[in-house]
């Protein structure tokens, strides 16, 4: 069984999907861009780009019942991987104490012209 999830306090979806999927306690998420909810427009640079992606991932995470705590999987797509130590800063804000599992890859291009892309997997809360 599989039950999909929206957020409303998260960015409308730019395409034909859920904001996550919830099956067997598990939460998997659709990328997060660094989507403002209100307005729908990117703010500027990568650094206000990944707080947003992670705010929205809370969001989602908060509608399916979990929170940023309870992630176990991490992945981050970048448009530009010299990115990498901005964004991890960043990251490590909102992942404290033990982080999950992560990976980090640059791609040729994100959707709207994003600078960053966050997708988890996650627990649910007891």
């Amino acid at each position: 069984m599989k039950k999909a999830i929206n957020a409303s306090k998260a960015p409308a979806a730019v395409g034909p999907y859920v904001h996550a999927v919830e099956a067997k306690g598990l939460i998997f998420t659709s990328g997060q861009l660094g989507l403002i909810p209100e307005s729908g427009n990117l703010p500027e640079g990568v650094e206000a780009q990944t707080h947003q992606s992670l705010k929205n991932l809370a969001a989602v995470l908060e509608a399916a019942g979990s929170d940023l705590a309870h992630v176990v999987k991490t992945s981050v797509f970048l448009d530009d991987i010299n990115d990498f130590a901005k964004v991890n800063e960043i990251y490590a804000q909102y992942f404290q104490g033990e982080p999950p599992a992560r990976s980090c890859v640059q791609v040729a291009k994100l959707p709207k012209g994003g600078l960053v892309e966050i997708e988890v997997i996650a627990v649910k809360k007891d």
